[in-house]
């Protein structure tokens, strides 16, 4: 049996929404192991003198919790 646990996290780019996921991702897969799937929960942009300047998104990465030794 496996458990797994989701934790929510926040991006930003300047390029695209991929962009932004494919970064948040990234860093949380430095941190956690076992990251098994992402859920963008939120997307959003910040709007400058008319432009989009940046594309921000909420993730939830669900990742496994390991199995403690015995």
């Amino acid at each position: 049996m496996s458990i797994a646990r989701v934790t929510e996290i926040s991006a930003m780019s300047s390029t695209s929404f991929e962009d932004a996921i494919q970064q948040a991702i990234t860093r949380a897969s430095q941190t956690l192991r076992g990251v098994s799937s992402a859920w963008v929960k939120e997307q959003r942009v910040v709007v400058e003198d008319g432009r989009i300047t940046q594309y921000q998104v909420n993730v939830n990465v669900t990742f496994v919790l390991e199995d403690e030794p015995a």
